[in-house]
């Protein structure tokens, strides 16, 4: 039971539990992030299909990417939301006219 007792490093933030700083993959979370709010609220939209879905591929690529080279809890959590987001606006956009403009009434 050691390991419980150990102190916490605190720099790096929450649950940045190595002490080290990751640009790339903070990069790739933060981009992860946004490509998914905007693609989650452009989804809601239906002449915005074009944005959406393209918005939430580009998400789903980068999250992906990210998942894979992300080396804390945090970087992965961010992730995850963007991820989520992003999974959720492209597959609304996808049903709303797809990625290359087909509209459906």
């Amino acid at each position: 039971m050691a390991q419980a007792l150990r102190p916490t490093n605190g720099a790096g933030g929450l649950f940045a539990t190595d002490g080290k700083s990751h640009p790339l993959q903070d990069g790739l979370m933060a981009v992860t992030l946004v490509l998914g709010v905007l693609s989650f609220i452009t989804a809601w939209f239906h002449d915005l299909h074009l944005l959406s879905s393209w918005a939430g591929l580009l998400g789903l690529l980068v999250g992906a990417y990210g998942q894979w080279i992300s080396e804390t809890t945090r970087e992965r959590f961010g992730l995850i939301l963007g991820l989520g987001a992003s999974g959720v606006g492209f597959l609304l956009g996808m049903a709303h006219g797809g990625l290359f403009g087909g509209v459906i009434d």
